[in-house]
């Protein structure tokens, strides 16, 4: 009888052990994961990339190509070289294309503000022709610009072959060149990016709702564009703000518009609960003091030239680390704003991040007297 209530006590603490285990198992190798073929999440302002998925890998843009058309024509009318009040011709091409619409009518003029809704909340092919023949001349002239543009912006993986995002084997770009791009619109035209923001736009008597399925949606989603064709699946380019804190979200492939409506306000939850933004350092703060060598003062302060602020998960935030590297005490005469150290900011598992720290005031050297009197101070005493 005790022989078998051994047995069985032994099997019961081994089943009770190997569940134990298996939870533990589970619950550390738990990771996010997405069920869009291409992913980039980033926290606009450090940058810093909170979950990817083959985001350098070349996929086909579909209508997120008309970011590079919009930023051309923001940019132009900054620049005044384009107004909002020009008209451009309506040319028969435009008329015929096919897709998504703002339904234009050949010979007639239409205006650069009513073509840039037309994009932003239509995705109206037809506009993005006119725009682009109305600023280049053809639309394969402004493809020229856009493929400039990129290369100038720094998107290394992008190609268009036309402004509207048309199905082309070569037209392609990555998540993260249009995460890059993204963050490009929102920053170099905040007077314009507002515009994303529209629920809807009507022309010509036809009135259409913003194809962000974000919008009034998803708390604090603003921008940016959609895309779908057959051989990119559906796909969305985001930005939403939650507590004074921008994400950018780029998510492509997914089967449906119902699924990229979901998985994108999915991405975003995960990005907003599970990182934060903590700001180490404001500019001019003073670090900290460091010996001075034959200076008219013992110590200089190290001041921080740049605000510095990280992103990080609440795991990653207990393996902060922030240390100074200097060559030891500092030789006189500084100057103020010399760089004298380095900041150093590490983090488990990242590259250590290094910045510039700088004298906060000027130290004169000593005169030759005293300079004598520190030497003799350090060969007797060691000061």
């Amino acid at each position: 009888m005790r022989r078998r209530f051994n047995l069985l006590l032994y099997i019961f603490v081994t089943l009770i052990l190997l569940i134990f285990s298996s939870f533990v198992t589970l619950k550390n190798s738990y990771s996010f994961d997405s069920i869009a073929k291409q992913v980039i999440l980033v926290d606009d302002l450090t940058g810093t990339i909170l979950y990817s998925k083959n985001s350098s890998e070349q996929m086909h843009p579909a209508s997120m190509s008309k970011l590079m058309t919009i930023y051309i024509a923001f940019e132009l009318v900054k620049e005044g070289k384009l107004n909002l009040e020009d008209k451009f011709l309506i040319s028969e091409k435009a008329w015929r294309m096919g897709g998504s619409r703002m339904f234009l009518e050949a010979g007639k003029y239409v205006t650069v503000r009513n073509l840039l809704d037309g994009i932003i909340v239509q995705s109206g092919n037809d506009a993005c022709i006119v725009l682009a023949e109305g600023i280049s001349g053809s639309e394969t002239g402004f493809t020229d610009l856009m493929n400039k543009k990129a290369k100038n912006l720094g998107l290394k993986n992008t190609y268009f072959e036309n402004s509207t995002g048309w199905p082309h084997p070569k037209h392609l770009t990555t998540a993260n060149d249009l995460a890059i791009l993204s963050h490009k619109i929102i920053h170099d035209f905040p007077q314009y990016y507002k515009s994303f923001s529209k629920e809807k736009f009507k022309y010509n008597n036809i009135s259409q709702g913003n194809r962000n399925p974000l919008l009034n949606l998803y708390p604090g989603a603003d921008g940016l564009k959609t895309g779908y064709t057959e051989a990119s699946g559906y796909g969305l380019a985001a930005s939403a703000i939650r507590s004074g804190r921008r994400l950018i979200l780029v998510a492509n492939g997914m089967e449906s518009a119902k699924i990229r409506k979901k998985e994108t306000s999915r991405i975003l939850d995960y990005g907003f609960s599970n990182f934060a933004n903590y700001n180490l350092f404001t500019s001019g703060d003073v670090v900290d003091q460091i010996e001075v060598w034959l200076g008219e003062k013992d110590k200089i302060s190290l001041v921080v030239d740049e605000d510095i602020t990280v992103t990080l998960s609440r795991a990653e935030r207990e393996t902060l680390r922030v240390f100074i590297s200097a060559p030891g005490p500092i030789g006189a005469p500084i100057k103020k704003g010399q760089i004298i150290a380095k900041l150093n900011i590490n983090i488990e598992g990242k590259n250590t991040k290094i910045y510039s720290l700088s004298a906060g005031y000027d130290v004169d050297k000593l005169s030759s007297f005293q300079r004598i009197g520190a030497a003799f101070n350090q060969i007797i005493w060691g000061n």
